[in-house]
């Protein structure tokens, strides 16, 4: 019944099989691809016909995980995958961005790429065995593809490249998470996150990817040659080039002069004039046809194209006048708001980001739902670019792909600087607000989000710099351009951005629209990244050199304890009891984990020291001898409890409370009153017997003991006969010994009710 095409290759310690003709038939294009127990399915349809005037390419990449892949059922109240994940719209970017280029040019048919994960593993990572498997898709259906392209990630442990570890693997155990996309002759895609690594070994990532991933490309075609579609038949392309010519000639001077005004707002107007003029000559004509010289028009782009990339390669000439490694002018400030817990306003020629960092307590992470199960997240990086920053219109408010992918990689270039959260236990959020964008706003995000958290008390070993480069490749020739323009990365070959400290490369990403670069372009634009890195961060540094010795003052303050284990019981109560009624009394927030480390927060310090004092009062143990500050609890006849390192209660008794003789423990003290003690003694049942007449109750002091030594006690006699009367009674002797200090009352015995005094001073 099913015509089923398959291939197996041994990559990387597994067996990755892609199979064709079982599933989804339909398709114009379908691939099952198991890589270990990792499962996913990749389906490619393709509109026949294109919509009428319709001048662009409407590729759209699905990339979806399914809960029971990972034997999940979801989360929520609705029980099924809702709306695209963060890593879901990611992993769709990292499939589109190298798929995208390798369509021909005025191909305009729309396409849909859905994968699907169907079973994870819970260690072979699926946005690789997606990225396979869309590129298999597409090489199998008749597309125009010029493919196929494969995709791995590579980790550095120990000194040694490794192929497709996890991706928790690749940054615990080493110092590279590293994704690279790539044809059989040349690099398309690279994304990744380092923790400084140099640039010699960043390439070497790099080309292992790539060698690495010709294995999987010869395993596409093998596929292909077994079941891939017939061709599309495309409609020839329309030798433009005449009417290019008549454009050239009828604008090129102006678009040549538009593009040597170093103002961004001033060049698009002088562009817009050039177009205008265009369309008003064509429509000037007698036999001008709106559909025809409408068409002229969109090669207005193509022109511009082509004068810009003269100018570089044949020049030196670029569009503000800049040398190709020269860096637009810097200005960096920190402080900028009054009450955020750092900012930062970082400017680049005409790009700029308002960045703020905000520090939080553990309650402040992000929670995480996926096929790994739950996880927690403590730093977060949002980046919104609202469209008054280019100067239009158009919606605002919530976050497309393209604002979700900048945050991404600037957080990829900070991550691997933070301090540990045993260093530094707050959550951290910086929200980037690009204000100005002409080129790079993600490496100002970096730049002034590195800055943000600088200025907000956060201890990063080294600050971090980010630039992006650009690519004008016309055959043997080429450029490379240290921090594009928008115009630069429009009208060029290449996105690259690297991110790092002066120890080394913490980001890289790369993006191209050709068919791929080599080597020596990559070493060259890492190079040249090196030197603009280092400039960059001279001018950071103006603004703020390291981290703020203290968090701010409107940041909450955060100590942390470690307890024994047995001790989180007491800590929390039965139901949560005690440590409720912890948060309720100090007003600090309170978090315990199962090691037993507990977090205290709040912006007030002495909320911090109720709660820490209340804790150890409930794990330490008193000690005899010493002097401890606590508060009267409780007041009977014969003296006062105090309660003491929070949890503990003890009695401080009438003849204990001064140096003098006292009638009744209210004429000393009252409940509520703070006093001072120290412990007498602690007996075998854990009673504590207290003293405030040997401490300074002013000072705290321990004071010399002036009282004379009491006289040894005699036999106590029957217990029952001594203790024996009304409650009411006054306070007779105890059997033989001496009489006991406290107040007498009318009547001959001592008080009745034998629990009314405590155990320890029956002896």
């Amino acid at each position: 019944m099913f015509d089923t095409k398959t291939v197996s290759l041994e990559w990387g310690g597994k067996t990755l099989t892609l199979e064709t003709g079982r599933i989804a038939r339909q398709a114009d294009g379908a691939v099952l691809a198991t890589y270990g127990e990792t499962v996913v399915l990749c389906a490619v349809t393709a509109a026949r016909t294109v919509k009428e005037g319709q001048d662009f390419f409407p590729l759209t990449v699905h990339y979806q995980e399914k809960f029971s892949a990972a034997g999940r059922i979801p989360g929520g109240f609705f029980k099924r995958e809702r709306g695209a994940t963060e890593k879901e719209t990611l992993t769709s970017r990292l499939i589109d961005r190298p798929v995208r280029p390798l369509f021909p040019e005025g191909f305009y048919n729309e396409i849909n790429v859905i994968a699907q994960v169907l079973s994870y593993d819970g260690e072979t990572e699926p946005d690789i065995v997606a990225m396979i498997a869309a590129s298999a898709a597409l090489t199998i259906s008749g597309l125009p593809f010029m493919g196929p392209i494969s995709g791995c990630r590579v980790g550095y442990i120990d000194g040694e490249y490794v192929l497709n570890p996890s991706q928790a693997t690749a940054l615990e155990e080493g110092r590279l998470d590293l994704v690279v996309a790539a044809t059989h002759d040349a690099v398309m895609m690279v994304e990744s996150e380092a923790k400084e690594l140099s640039e010699d070994e960043m390439l070497g990532a790099v080309m292992f990817a790539h060698d690495e991933n010709k294995k999987v490309v010869k395993a596409i075609v093998d596929l292909a040659e077994q079941a891939a579609k017939a061709p599309w038949e495309l409609d020839p392309v329309e030798d433009k080039s005449a009417t290019l010519d008549e454009l050239r000639e009828l604008i090129g001077d102006d678009l040549a002069a538009a593009y040597k005004l170093t103002d961004k707002q001033q060049r698009q107007n002088a562009i817009a004039d050039a177009r205008a003029k265009a369309r008003a000559h064509y429509e000037s004509l007698d036999e001008a046809d709106p559909a025809e010289y409408l068409g002229k028009l969109k090669l207005v782009k193509k022109l511009e194209s082509d004068i810009v990339r003269k100018a570089i390669l044949k020049d030196g000439q670029r569009i503000d006048g800049r040398k190709v490694d020269e860096v637009r002018p810097i200005e960096a400030t920190v402080g900028l708001l009054p009450r955020t817990h750092g900012s930062a306003l970082f400017t680049r020629g005409e790009t700029q980001a308002v960045c703020t960092t905000t520090l939080g307590t553990k309650d402040s992470e992000q929670m995480i739902d996926g096929l790994g199960g739950l996880s927690y997240e403590n730093f977060m990086l949002h980046y919104n670019f609202p469209p008054y920053s280019v100067g239009e219109v158009g919606r605002f408010g919530g976050s497309n792909r393209r604002e979700i992918g900048h945050g991404k990689l600037a957080w990829r270039a900070l991550h691997p600087i933070l301090p540990s959260r045993e260093d530094f236990p707050y959550t951290i959020r910086i929200l980037s607000d690009i204000t100005e964008s002409n080129g790079s706003s993600s490496m100002a995000t970096v730049c002034g989000g590195c800055l943000a958290m600088m200025d907000a008390g956060v201890p990063i070993e080294r600050p971090v710099s980010g630039i992006a480069m650009g690519l004008i490749l016309e055959g043997d020739e080429f450029a490379v351009l240290s921090d594009i323009l928008g115009d630069e990365d429009h009208l060029g070959d290449m996105d690259f951005k690297v991110a790092g400290t002066e120890a080394g490369i913490t980001s890289l990403q790369m993006d191209i629209k050709i068919a791929g670069i080599t080597r020596e372009i990559m070493q060259q634009a890492l190079a040249q990244a090196k030197e603009g890195r280092a400039h960059i961060l001279r001018e950071m540094t103006k603004a703020l050199g390291s981290a703020r010795a203290e968090v701010s003052q409107h940041a909450p303050r955060i100590e942390t304890l470690q307890i024994d284990k047995s001790k989180i019981r007491d800590v929390i109560g039965t139901g949560g009891k005690v440590i409720r009624e912890i948060v309720a009394e100090t007003g600090a927030k309170v978090d315990i984990d199962d090691e037993g480390v507990i977090k205290i927060s709040s912006s007030n310090l002495d909320e911090i020291e109720a709660a820490k004092n209340w804790i150890l009062g409930i794990v330490e143990e008193p000690e005899v001898g010493k002097i401890y500050e606590g508060k009267v609890v409780n007041i009977v006849d014969f003296g006062a409890f105090v309660n003491f390192m929070g949890g503990k209660d003890g009695l401080v008794h009438v003849s204990e409370m001064k140096n003098e003789r006292v009638e009744k423990p209210t004429d000393v003290v009252s409940e509520g009153q703070e006093v001072k003690v120290k412990v007498l003694e602690i007996d075998n049942r854990g009673k504590v017997r207290l003293s405030m007449r040997v401490v300074d109750q002013e000072t705290g002091e321990e004071l010399e003991d002036t009282r004379p030594p009491r006289e040894p006690r005699g036999d106590r006699g029957d217990r029952g006969g001594g203790r024996g009367g009304d409650r009411r009674g006054g306070r007779g002797g105890r059997g033989g010994g001496g009489g006991d200090r406290g107040p007498r009352r009318e009547g001959g015995g001592e008080r009745g009710g034998e629990n009314h005094v405590p155990d320890f001073l029956k002896d």
